[in-house]
């Protein structure tokens, strides 16, 4: 792979992906949900996605405004295949520049190699689309398809998977190389913190003195209405730490407590931003968690070995028991870890709609063949593949791993669609 400071990336050939979707990450999935609500023709992605988990895409070059790739046909035949993405102008760089420098999770999260959801939603607030919507991949192949072709299709499916490693991937076809970026936000991140300290004095100049208590009540009839409450901060505040030159109690571990204390922060945070979201209180109560789901809340936060350790004596699991429950959390909450360890009847009409939706989803030669396991849970025979239903009508995916049924992914009010997933497939 060609350097990052280059506005030109090569990926080697990714070996084949039998047995797996192509995108894991949600932005991997938008990528790919444009691309299926842009091809007419649901025949040419399937061959599509056939190529690309066979291994028939070449090296993968990536560059301002395309993608490049070599694609072979299964009689090795050779097609270059280009996809086009619209770069953005210099205003909307300008902008996101903007937006990225006032969010410093937002940069935290392109170091890590992340895209979280709120940082596309504020480029959008701000009139920058990074992720491309219907029609926003023009397909260009030798073939001479003059729409989206096997070819076209199998190179998208697997820019995908590079786009779960590397979100900077997507921002290089947006027209800004990794390092370029970077040193822009930087620039301008020391400029705003150079800029607002004059600022911050003058604002504590003019800062009232207060009034005292008893005069307040007192004059409690003729006081104008309290002021708006203060902004949301952008992200939780840092709990203190607790490595100090005094060792703690007996029976107390100052990591837990640092993990709990930034536990709570995180959760205060939410608590109040939810509060502050407009039609907030005609929104549902949320149930309360017990202390068992809890626990397993706190070990989805990675907290490290020595706290996983007492989560798991404390929820009375095995630690590979702890992991899949850890697993299911992470694919949807409560509602995931209820469809693992609970079992339960779904009525009749739930079942009959769902092999409904399973039949039509299938030619009747490709369709797999399920077997009724009770409680909710088809399986799939041939295959390491399971189908769970929840409470709220929702599908689960699931997948035999040493002997255990394991959560493979989110849910979907498709079973079909849940089904897929766990097999492979992705259209």
């Amino acid at each position: 792979m060609s350097g990052r400071d280059e506005m030109e990336r090569t990926f080697d050939a990714l070996p084949p992906a039998h047995g797996q979707g192509f995108a894991q990450t949600w932005w991997g999935r938008a990528w790919l949900k444009a691309l299926e609500d842009t091809a007419l023709d649901g025949a040419q992605l399937k061959k599509g996605r056939r190529h690309a988990r066979e291994g028939a895409v070449g090296a993968v070059s990536v560059r301002p405004g395309r993608i490049t790739a070599v694609v072979r046909d299964r009689d090795g035949t050779a097609q270059r295949s280009d996809v086009l993405l619209q770069e953005l102008s210099e205003e909307e760089w300008d902008r996101f520049l903007n937006m990225a420098v006032d969010r410093a999770g937002h940069i935290a999260a392109l170091l890590d190699r992340e895209m979280p959801p709120h940082l596309v939603e504020d480029a959008a607030a701000a009139g920058v689309e990074l992720l491309p919507g219907i029609g926003d991949l023009e397909p260009e192949c030798s073939c001479e398809a003059w729409d989206h072709c096997p070819h076209t299709a199998a190179l998208c499916y697997q820019l995908a998977r590079l786009l779960d490693q590397d979100p900077f991937v997507l921002l290089l076809m947006r027209g800004r190389g990794e390092r370029r970026l970077l040193d822009e936000l930087q620039i301008r991140s020391v400029a705003r913190a150079a800029g607002a300290e004059p600022e911050q004095e003058a604002d504590q100049a003019r800062a009232p003195e207060g009034v005292r208590a008893d005069e307040a009540f007192a004059a409690r009839d003729i006081l104008p209405p309290l002021p708006a409450p203060p902004p949301l901060p952008d992200e939780p505040g840092q709990p203190p730490t607790l490595d100090t030159e005094t060792a703690p109690a007996s029976g107390i571990e100052a990591s837990a407590l640092e993990f709990l204390a930034s536990d709570a922060a995180a959760r205060a945070h939410r608590l109040l931003s939810e509060a502050l979201s407009p039609g907030h209180e005609q929104q549902p109560l949320k149930v309360e968690l017990t202390l068992d789901q809890d626990a397993v809340r706190l070990s989805a936060a990675a907290p490290g070995p020595a706290v996983a350790g007492r989560l798991a004596a404390g929820t009375d699991r095995q630690r590979a028991e702890l992991d899949l429950a850890v697993r299911a959390w992470r694919y949807g909450g409560a509602a995931a870890l209820s469809v693992l360890e609970e079992e339960w009847t779904p009525e009749a009409e739930v079942l009959a709609r769902a092999r409904t939706q399973l039949s039509d989803a299938w030619e009747e030669a490709e369709r797999p063949q399920l077997r009724a396991g009770g409680s909710g849970r088809w399986t799939v025979v041939g295959a390491e593949a399971q189908l769970r239903v929840g409470r709220d009508g929702r599908w689960w995916p699931y997948r035999k791993e040493r002997g255990r049924w394991a959560p493979a992914g989110p849910a979907d009010h498709d079973p079909a669609a849940a089904l897929a997933e766990v097999l492979g497939e992705t259209g």
